[in-house]
Formats: C-alpha cells, sequence, structure tokens
C-alpha cells in the first residue's frame, strides 16, 4: 500500500538519494533549494515527491511505470494543503511540459514555458495584476529600454549603466529586485535607485514583485558562488522567456542592458541566458563594468567596505545622496 509522508533531505541520505534518484530519472535537476519536501513511497520506493520553497510548488516528479495511478494529484494536493494550513493564498508551480495541462485543470495559470520548464501561478495578487500596474507607468516614448538590478546598494557602477541606456533611448524602465534576501531591504533599495535616477529625466523605476530575477524565477541568482551551475542555466532561460514574454511586450522594450560579469559566475550565467533566449526580439547590451583606481566597481565592495568601517572606500563607490544614507543606517544600527 502507497503511503505520503514527508522527506527530510538533510536527514535521511537513504530517502534523499532515492529522491535525487527520482528526479534525474524524471529528467529533473535536484534542486535542495526547497524547504518541505513530501513523497509517496511503496515499501521503500519512492514512486512520487514534491516540494516546496516559500509559495513555489518545484521538483515534482511520478515514476514512469505508476504514472497513471494519479499519484501527481495526491502529492500537489498534499502540498497545497499545507500552502493552505501556513495561509499561503497565492502560489507558484515549476513543471515539465507535458504536465502543464494537469495544473492548468487545478486553476494554475501559465506565466512563461521554455524546451524544459514551464512556470504557472494561482491564486492573487497575480501576474495580471503586475502588469496593469506596469501599464500605468508606461511612458509614451519609444522605443525602450530596460535594466535589472539588486542595487544592494546603489552604486556609481549602477549609476554608470543606468546613465549609459538612458543616453540613447528615449525611455529606460529601471526594475530593482523585490525580494528580501539582501542586506537593504526591497523598499530601501528601490527608494536608493529613486534618488540616483533622478539625474535622468527619462528613466521610470519599478519594482520586479515575483516576475523578475525572484526567489520564485531565479533563486540560484541569491546563491552566487554557492548555485549549481547547471540549476541556475535552467531558471536564467525561464527568468529570460518570462520577461521575453510578458514583461517587455508591455511597456515596448526593445533593449535590456546588463554589465560585464568578470567576478560571479551566476550573473555570467544570466547574462549568456538572457542574450540566447531573447534572440532578436530583444537586444542585450553588454557595458562594460565600472572602474575605479583599477578596480570594479561593486555593491559588494560597498558592502564589505561597510563592514570593516571603511567610509572612504564607500564614498568613493557611491553618490552622495546614497552614501548620506547608508551612513546614517550604520549609525543607527540597522
Amino acid at each position: 500500500m502507497a503511503t505520503l509522508k514527508r522527506i527530510w533531505l538533510a536527514l535521511n541520505p537513504q530517502e534523499a538519494a532515492a529522491w535525487q534518484a527520482l528526479l534525474t530519472t524524471a529528467g529533473l535537476a535536484a534542486d535542495r533549494q526547497v524547504d518541505y519536501t513530501v513523497g509517496i513511497f511503496e515499501g521503500e520506493t519512492l514512486l512520487a515527491t514534491g516540494s516546496l520553497s516559500g509559495n513555489i510548488i518545484k521538483e515534482v516528479a511520478v515514476t514512469p511505470a505508476t504514472q497513471h495511478e494519479n499519484l501527481l494529484a495526491q502529492v500537489i494536493q498534499a502540498l497545497l494543503d499545507r500552502l493552505d494550513d501556513d495561509g499561503v493564498t497565492h502560489s507558484f508551480v515549476y513543471t515539465k511540459p507535458t504536465t502543464v495541462k494537469f495544473f492548468l485543470s487545478l486553476g494554475f495559470k501559465q506565466l512563461a514555458a521554455t524546451d524544459a520548464v514551464v512556470l504557472l501561478e494561482r491564486g492573487y495578487p497575480n501576474l495580471t495584476d503586475y502588469v496593469a500596474s506596469l501599464e500605468k507607468q508606461r511612458r509614451p516614448e519609444k522605443p525602450a529600454a530596460a535594466i535589472v538590478m539588486n542595487a544592494n546598494p546603489i552604486t556609481r557602477g549602477h549609476a554608470y549603466l543606468i546613465e549609459a541606456a538612458a543616453k540613447t533611448n528615449p525611455v529606460v524602465y529601471v526594475f530593482v529586485l523585490s525580494a528580501e534576501r539582501s542586506l537593504f531591504t526591497a523598499d530601501e533599495r528601490l527608494a536608493l535607485v529613486r534618488k540616483v535616477a533622478v539625474r535622468w529625466p527619462n528613466v521610470v523605476v519599478l519594482p520586479t514583485n515575483d516576475y523578475m530575477v525572484s526567489n520564485t524565477t531565479f533563486p540560484s541568482y541569491f546563491l552566487k558562488e554557492r548555485a549549481d551551475a547547471d540549476v541556475a542555466a535552467v531558471q536564467a532561460r525561464l527568468d529570460a522567456a518570462l520577461f521575453k514574454q510578458a514583461i517587455a511586450p508591455v511597456l515596448g522594450i526593445i533593449r535590456r542592458y546588463v554589465g560585464e560579469e568578470p567576478l560571479s559566475p551566476v550573473t555570467a550565467i544570466y547574462n549568456r541566458e538572457l542574450a540566447a533566449t531573447f534572440g532578436s526580439a530583444i537586444e542585450l547590451i553588454v557595458v562594460p563594468r565600472l572602474m575605479i583606481d583599477g578596480d570594479v566597481v561593486s555593491a559588494t565592495r560597498v558592502r564589505a567596505a561597510m563592514a570593516q568601517q571603511d567610509w572612504k572606500t564607500v564614498q568613493q563607490l557611491v553618490y552622495p545622496e546614497v552614501y548620506q544614507e547608508i551612513k546614517e543606517r550604520s549609525t543607527h544600527g540597522n
């Protein structure tokens, strides 16, 4: 008799190995960036599995021999029940193209797809709401360019990238990551970028919500050197597809600017996948990184200098209004 139970990946090596083997058989990368995993077992044999990472359903697989037994429905219902117990009303799912119809039947809506994976969502607020908010901010000037940045915090290097786009495009939409996985909060980062961006009247600063370089679309971005390269590539491809298919058309974006990436392998993977996914639909423009005294200007350097209370270096790497905010933040111990 088949039994559904929780799988503790970090505590049960045997079940973790079975989980990884099932995902591999299903053609999925075993992504351990998950909080909660369930499996259906017959004896010690794992027949089906699924996981949650926050409000994201992922790593869903069923053994080929038992797919007709409706085990997928049991796994998904167990995960949805867990979200309901936690009071979560908005969820996402990663799945293979072959199972999209099943999730559509549960009320999920497709957001973006690649050859390998499809992202869907269920509940509110959703992509339709986010797109409506973007439409309210749309400028009539055409064509438009875009930049997506974490800005943790915004540096002179970020400003250099914005200026490069602003000089050659009628309007530039700068998206600031909404994910709360940085030293500075999403609200702080958004506010600081807006303070700097007032220098260019054709720049509009917007949040990304869940739909660009987020915990949903590209969680590997936040792991940097700890990220699995293959997993990062799959996620980056999906993130790029969502931007191309759902975001860019709303704002008339035909160019996307990124900084050249000599330091972060994950960001380099992202830039590569952006170019491959965009093709001729969106021009990807790679701008050489700003250098000061022979070193690349980066938010990583700013954070390191803050930790060492090296305020001279911080002041060198950021604009005065940003420096003032950072110094006040440090003074108040936030």
